[in-house]
């Protein structure tokens, strides 16, 4: 893609499934179509923050000098909501961890209170009969899937709770007693909502500006 004063121009779309995208193939891919479009027209590229794409990026700049880089914000927003979001404990992000490990299981509850709700007809229809929304699944191509999950969550809270306090949940949960009881347990903790709430609070800031960059506007 290119963009100028004038728009957006889609050049062109190179399959290359099963080849080996190193920081090499892809600035060649890059310099063909600098060459194509005449690299004194190109100012700027902008893309993803891989190591492959940055080692591209060096490439290019020392063939063009008058050309720079640009990291995608999008990319680069999406990534720190992940960070945040998926806080793993490996040596070299320990201080993450220790900050970010209670979002991480918030975000494992809410992905097993959506999937047994949803992976199971019955539960999904006694669910239906007490909120209007879906519980809707999020593709994980999409920008910040769990904030978009978790503000769902928030805008169906009195349904959910009152799904699992309902007869007909008290029914039906026999085929998974101990998951049904960890929902009930979650759904109706305070606790759990506050931190549900706290997370979608600080974060929007992140959020609304990936959701701002994330569109064909200048």
């Amino acid at each position: 893609m290119t963009t100028s004063g004038n728009g957006h121009m889609f050049l062109k779309i190179v399959n290359y499934f099963g080849g080996v995208k190193d920081k090499f193939s892809i600035a060649n891919l890059m310099k063909e179509v600098i060459d194509e479009v005449c690299h004194q027209n190109v100012v700027q590229i902008i893309i993803d923050n891989a190591s492959n794409c940055k080692g591209a990026r060096e490439i290019i700049e020392s063939m063009y000098h008058h050309i720079y880089w640009t990291p995608c914000v999008v990319h680069a927003l999406n990534l720190a909501l992940k960070n945040i979001c998926s806080a793993k404990n490996i040596e070299e992000n320990e201080e993450t961890y220790d900050l970010c490990n209670w979002i991480t299981e918030i975000h494992e509850d809410a992905l097993q209170i959506k999937n047994f709700v949803m992976n199971h007809n019955m539960r999904l229809v006694i669910f239906q009969r007490y909120s209007h929304l879906k519980l809707f699944t999020v593709i994980d191509t999409r920008f910040a899937l769990f904030i978009a999950m978790l503000k769902r969550f928030n805008l169906i809270k009195r349904a959910l709770q009152a799904m699992v306090i309902s007869d007909e949940w008290a029914s039906y949960r026999e085929d998974d007693t101990r998951k049904a009881n960890f929902l009930k347990k979650k759904l109706l903790s305070d606790d759990w909502w506050v931190k549900v709430a706290y997370i979608i609070d600080f974060r929007m800031s992140i959020y609304d500006m990936l959701r701002v960059c994330d569109t064909d506007k200048p």
